[in-house]
């Protein structure tokens, strides 16, 4: 180990060999949807093969949620997810956002009862900074999008 190295926390512990690290980002992608990728997939024409749900309470569903999604708190999800999901249509699980496991213990709870289930990652927060469409009980709104979370004069950006 050069002194360059020994001196830099990044490389202090080696990358994992390439084999390595593309079983590692697979897996993560397994269980993982970002904002942009759900929003597009929704936004599609025809069906997206998944189902959204919001595992917030109430008050926080009326306070805004994604157009379409099915609204299942967490702590209902065992005596509820039978009427509300079929059990072969994944499910893609969000919350508040990244300060919040709400959605890992909402697809936890629906993987138990066998449920295909992805996470999206950013929760609510995310989908609303990145300027999509959500509704209140008031109605659909929609933000201007926030330029350290979105392209500000692309479609999408391009990962």
């Amino acid at each position: 180990m050069t002194t360059t190295t020994a001196l830099n926390p990044v490389l202090r512990v080696a990358p994992a060999a390439p084999a390595e690290a593309a079983a590692y980002f697979r897996v993560g992608l397994v269980f993982h949807a970002d904002v942009s990728d759900v929003a597009a997939a929704l936004a599609a024409d025809g069906d997206p093969g998944f189902v959204v749900l919001d595992s917030r309470s109430t008050a926080s569903w009326d306070q805004g949620h994604i157009p379409g999604a099915v609204h299942l708190p967490t702590a209902l999800i065992p005596e509820r997810a039978e009427q509300l999901l079929d059990r072969s249509v994944p499910v893609v699980t969000y919350c508040w956002g990244p300060g919040c496991n709400g959605a890992t213990r909402a697809a936890l709870a629906l993987a138990e009862l066998g449920f295909q289930v992805k996470e999206m990652l950013g929760g609510f927060e995310y989908w609303a900074r990145e300027g999509f469409a959500y509704e209140t009980w008031e109605g659909t709104e929609r933000g201007e999008a926030d330029p350290l979370t979105a392209p500000v004069d692309a479609e999408d950006c391009g990962c």
